[in-house]
């Protein structure tokens, strides 16, 4: 599942990005427009005034550059980020993301899936520490909730296939915000509440052709995509996050897309092509969210 994991970070990531690569580069000709301006107008004065202006301009101007540069495509979507794998299990996933340019922590509460994380890890030389090298990519038998309680934080949070695992989803979503960063990305999958669902991950997947061990999921546990997303639209006051909320107060001078704020994909096993594939963002909810999904929020920033 990989890959399609990959492929939904690398489209939302690449899309922000580009996004506020935009409103920078639109706030850097907004500041050489007054700062050419300002130079213009005290044209006429005297010269050590004139002289200050064309200062203001230059600095202006290579503010600007500063900017545009920033706005370069990146050798990786990942490069330079602190990302966090909750759940990490035998650390297929970090593994990716460290290949990806990241400087990855993963985590699990069961301290055997850290060990296979770890020793998998060893088998490719590019992810082991090094004296000249320090490693990118690092493993703890720990909970996210430790780690909340430490302080630390991260630019990407992941929890794939865990939420449907524990016991009370909403203090565990809290705990992941805390964790990000303002601005930073959340990213997670896990199954929606449908007879579908059940069909396929317990009756099937379980018990028929015994892909994963009996009882390895609770439908009751599983979470509608509707609801998702309602947790993340009511306010704290209300049992939610309001990252949704906020997103919209903070940007009522200024249209945001909502696939800006959030997004919710579904994804699908296909036994012809041994592979998953991520449903087209225009996909009808009603059949593309039915079993597996996606789902991103960003965290806003601080007001």
């Amino acid at each position: 599942m990989n890959p399609v994991r990959i492929e939904f970070m690398r489209s939302k990531m690449e899309e922000v990005r580009l996004w506020d690569d935009a409103l920078r580069a639109a706030d850097a000709r907004r500041r050489v427009y007054t700062a050419d301006s300002s130079s213009s107008s005290s044209s006429s004065s005297s010269s050590s005034s004139s002289s200050s202006s064309s200062s203001s301009s230059s600095k202006g101007k290579q503010r600007a550059q500063e900017d545009e540069q920033e706005t370069r495509p990146r050798a990786s979507f990942l490069h330079d980020l602190d990302v966090l794998d909750v759940g990490c299990g035998g650390g297929f996933l970090s593994e990716s993301l460290t290949r990806l340019g990241a400087r990855t922590l993963g985590i699990d509460a069961a301290s055997s899936n850290i060990n296979i994380a770890r020793a998998h890890a060893a088998l490719d030389p590019a992810l082991t520490p090094h004296p000249s090298r320090p490693s990118s990519l690092t493993y703890r038998d720990c909970t996210a909730e430790v780690l909340r309680d430490e302080g630390a934080q991260f630019d990407v949070v992941c929890a794939m296939e865990v939420v449907e695992h524990v016991r009370n989803p909403a203090d565990f979503m809290r705990t992941l915000g805390a964790l990000l960063k303002p601005g930073g990305h959340l990213f997670l999958s896990t199954i929606a509440r449908t007879p579908v669902a059940h069909f396929l991950t317990i009756a099937m997947a379980e018990h028929i052709l015994r892909l994963v061990s009996p009882g390895t999921h609770t439908y009751a546990q599983y979470i509608k995509p509707t609801e998702m997303l309602d947790f993340f639209k009511k306010s704290p006051a209300n049992g939610g996050l309001g990252w949704l909320e906020q997103h919209q107060a903070a940007s009522e001078n200024q249209a945001v897309p909502d696939r800006l704020r959030y997004e919710i994909r579904g994804t699908a096993y296909l036994p012809w092509k041994s592979a998953w594939q991520l449903a087209d963002r225009n996909a009808s909810p009603a059949w593309s969210q039915l079993a597996n999904y996606f789902f991103w929020a960003r965290k806003p920033f601080d007001p």
